[in-house]
């Protein structure tokens, strides 16, 4: 009898914990400002500058922190919809059971950071920057990360589905445990480290020249059968 060995689910991140949400008014994040069950909604937060900066069960729905830089910065028990965050700058944020959907988070820089419990869905991340940040129990599904870089990032927990990952970097990344299911993975850096990934069989065919490149190996079209 042949012994089939079945793969796990991920762990599936835990939900927000949201209640009792006031809406606010346009703040200033001041340093060291704490936030909690706040409601911001349409509101333009973009450019701003703190650091200590905390979230705690709040909701941001067409708000922009576009460009503002905030360093080690906190969000927890959080939902995130339908924002502008591009070209932000977090500096080793935490964000603990937080949704994000439909954001655009374009060139942003989410370093040094730790991220657990945390969804991703139908968010546009290309060019962003999650380097040497960990990821645990956190799903980026249906997400556009063309060109992001996760150099030096600690993925063990971290499941990508049908996720653009065209040329993202992944040189030095942890990935032993981490699932790709469905993702594109054509020109992907760094793709030694994806050693111990799981990754479904569609996407490894993908991943085939790239191997090859990276192992010095020249491939060539067949000859025509004489």
């Amino acid at each position: 009898m042949t012994t089939v060995d079945v793969v796990p689910a991920q762990h599936a991140p835990a939900d927000p914990r949201l209640a009792g949400l006031t809406e606010s008014a346009d703040p200033d994040l001041e340093h060291e400002a704490l936030f909690r069950r706040l409601s911001f909604t349409a509101l333009d937060l973009s450019a701003q500058e703190a650091d200590a900066v905390e979230f705690d069960q709040c909701q941001f729905a067409r708000t922009t922190l576009a460009a503002a830089v905030l360093d080690q910065p906190r969000f927890t028990d959080c939902v995130v919809s339908h924002c502008d965050w591009a070209n932000a700058r977090l500096t080793k944020p935490g964000l603990l059971r937080t949704r994000l959907a439909s954001v655009r988070l374009t060139g942003a820089q989410c370093t040094a950071g730790t991220l657990r419990d945390v969804t991703f869905e139908d968010c546009r991340a290309d060019l962003a920057a999650f380097r040497f940040t960990s990821f645990a129990h956190v799903r980026f599904t249906g997400c556009n990360l063309t060109g992001a870089d996760f150099t030096g990032a600690d993925l063990r927990r971290a499941e990508f589905i049908s996720c653009d990952l065209t040329g993202a970097q992944f040189s030095n990344a942890t990935c032993t445990g981490a699932r790709f299911t469905a993702c594109d993975l054509s020109g992907i850096g760094g793709v030694t480290s994806l050693a111990g990934a799981t990754i479904t069989a569609d996407d490894l065919v993908a991943l085939s020249h790239t191997f090859a490149r990276a192992l010095g190996i020249t491939v060539v079209a067949s000859s025509p059968q004489r």
